[in-house]
C-alpha cells in the first residue's frame, strides 16, 4: 500500500476530478464575478473573497470543454499555486475521500478531451469509479501564473 492522500473530488463535464485537500483553501458559491479586459477567455474575471481579490478561471473554457452556464450546484474551488490563490469554475463540488498513491496511474494521452499535461494520473477508486488527478503546476502554468498575479495587484 502507498500513501493515503485526502482528495477533493469534483465535477466537469461528466467527469470526476480530484485536487489534493492540502491545496485547497475553499469552496465558494457562485458570486458576482468581475470581468477583466485584455485577459485569455478562459479568465473569467476576479472575485471579492473576503477582502482579497482572486482571479477566477472557468475548468471548461482551460480544458477546451464546451462552456455551461452557472447553475446552483456550481462551485468556486480556490486553490493556492505557490503564493497565488487562484479560483476555478466548475460543475460541482462534493466529496473528499482517500486515495492511496499506488491507485493513481500514469494519463493517457487525452482524457475525456483534455491532455494529458493538465494531469498527474487517474485514480481507480473502488471497482467501477475513475477519478482525474489534476496538475495545478500545468493547470496554471508559469506564463499564465504571472498574467494572473498582474489582475491580483
Amino acid at each position: 500500500m502507498g500513501e493515503e492522500t485526502k482528495v477533493i473530488v469534483f465535477g466537469l463535464a461528466n467527469e470526476e476530478y480530484g485536487i489534493e485537500v492540502e491545496k485547497v483553501r475553499t469552496i465558494e458559491r457562485m458570486v458576482p464575478i468581475t470581468r477583466v479586459p485584455k485577459t485569455m477567455t478562459f479568465v473569467k474575471g476576479v472575485i471579492n473573497l473576503r477582502g482579497v481579490v482572486i482571479p477566477v478561471i472557468d475548468l471548461r473554457g482551460r480544458f477546451g470543454l464546451p462552456e455551461t452556464e452557472a447553475t446552483e450546484s456550481s462551485r468556486i474551488v480556490i486553490v493556492a499555486a505557490g503564493d497565488l490563490e487562484v479560483g476555478f469554475i466548475v460543475d460541482s463540488a462534493n466529496d473528499v475521500i482517500d486515495i492511496d498513491s499506488d491507485t493513481i496511474d500514469t494519463p493517457p494521452e487525452v482524457v475525456g478531451g483534455i491532455k494529458a499535461k493538465y494531469l498527474r494520473g487517474v485514480a481507480k477508486v473502488g471497482e467501477d469509479r475513475l477519478l482525474i488527478m489534476l496538475n495545478l503546476s500545468e493547470v496554471l502554468n508559469k506564463s499564465e501564473i504571472i498574467q494572473l498575479e498582474h489582475i491580483e495587484a
